[in-house]
């Protein structure tokens, strides 16, 4: 069993506040030209930029102007009755937040105690580790693959007498792994939720980027009392809009609410004024738009994993997931060093995460992968960013 202090590790801080940070090191400035595989940026070719303003302009002509005004912790009608029925479950379970990370850190002060134990997912998406501070928790890794978090790992750690208070995992194209945990697994993992009387914080920003059938199930999750389920417009509708929403179980609902109002009061009226009338006042549009990024994004993970076969092969082992945002190559070739291709690819004008960046504790190979974000890069780009990578690996 491996369980760290979140607040005490410094060369993960360092990382999350240095502006290029990865790991314990900085890389050179990039160059003018360099092309930024880093961050999961939506597309703005798919965001309904045109759709947002005339929703704008109607709301504003509102006698009264009421999304100008004060307005209800929890959220404002008409939008949070469109995520309840979207999620099936009572509008009342449905906390509006500015962006997923903001219901995430609600559910931290809302279930944590000072020095809880958080099981946690490894490798994991680093920045909840710095909302884990908050709380001074210690964190238990627990691996994900392929089939997103590792359920048997996790029962084998149950057993030994692990008793976490709570479960972090992202549960759809998982970041930065890109794993999915399928249904049966999902039911599994609320059960040992149940059994073993901890909280899940089911953190599903990707969910709705899926590029095959649909996505998985996500009924588990929504109707136990032992999960909070997290998601946000953030890749969908785009980050500035800064909104998301928690479905909080019933025992914690007047809790989170009551933390809320003793913070910033509400997400902005404004914003869920606007969203809320453009996901009603044209009931196909939402999916329309995801319709577009799904094709989009495919085809650009697509692309980048078959220029990157072609500028290196042999070099790299990349699969095309079924969703997000996100590439994550594994170094096959065991001679190259990690840091070295990072720095050579610096040089050669491609700048991305290194996988080392996102253990949350030992037992992964994740030191040999790169995360590559296609979302707002167009299939050019891609493919020479791809040549630019071979070009590194013949560097060194």
């Amino acid at each position: 069993m491996t369980i760290t202090t979140a607040s005490t590790k410094p060369s993960l801080i360092r990382a999350l506040t240095a502006p290029k940070g990865f790991g314990d090191q900085t890389l050179r400035d990039p160059r003018p030209d360099a092309i930024e595989l880093l961050g999961g940026i939506p597309d703005p070719g798919v965001l309904p930029a045109a759709e947002l303003a005339e929703a704008t302009a109607r709301v504003l002509t509102r006698p009264g102007l009421p999304a100008l005004q004060y307005s209800r912790t929890a959220g404002i009608s008409p939008i949070r009755e469109w995520i309840a029925a979207r999620e099936g479950v009572p509008v009342d379970r449905i906390v509006i937040t500015n962006g997923g990370f903001h219901g995430l850190a609600l559910a931290i002060q809302v279930v944590l105690e000072r020095g809880d134990l958080v099981a946690v997912d490894n490798p994991v998406f680093p920045l909840f580790l710095r909302g884990l501070e908050l709380s001074d928790a210690r964190t238990l890794p627990i691996p994900v693959g392929p089939d997103g978090l590792d359920l048997d790992a996790l029962e084998r750690e149950l057993e030994a007498g692990a008793r976490p208070r709570a479960l972090y995992t992202v549960p759809d194209f998982h970041n930065p792994t890109q794993g999915t945990l399928p249904a049966d697994e999902r039911e599994r993992l609320v059960a040992l939720a149940e059994r073993h009387d901890f909280v899940v914080f089911a953190d599903n920003p990707y969910r709705e980027l899926w590029y095959g059938d649909g996505p998985e199930p996500v009924d588990a999750f929504n109707h136990s009392e032992h999960v909070v389920h997290v998601n946000t417009f953030t890749k969908t509708l785009g980050p500035g809009l800064r909104l998301g929403w928690i479905v909080v179980p019933e025992r914690f609902a007047g809790d989170v609410v009551a933390l809320r109002s003793r913070q910033d009061s509400h997400s902005s009226t404004f914003v869920q004024a606007v969203i809320g009338e453009l996901v009603t006042a044209d009931e196909t549009l939402f999916d329309r738009t995801l319709d577009r990024a799904r094709a989009l994004y495919r085809s650009r993970a697509e692309t980048l994993a078959s220029a990157l076969a072609d500028a290196a092969p042999g070099v790299f082992e990349a699969t095309v997931p079924g969703g997000g945002l996100f590439l994550w190559p594994r170094i096959a070739d065991d001679r190259i060093d990690a840091d070295a291709l990072a720095a050579a690819a610096s040089a050669e004008g491609v700048e991305y995460q290194r996988g080392g960046f996102f253990p949350s504790g030992p037992g992964t190979d994740a030191d040999r992968h790169l995360r590559l974000a296609y979302g707002h890069v167009d299939e050019e780009r891609l493919r020479l960013a791809a040549t630019r990578l071979g070009q590194a690996v013949a560097r060194l």
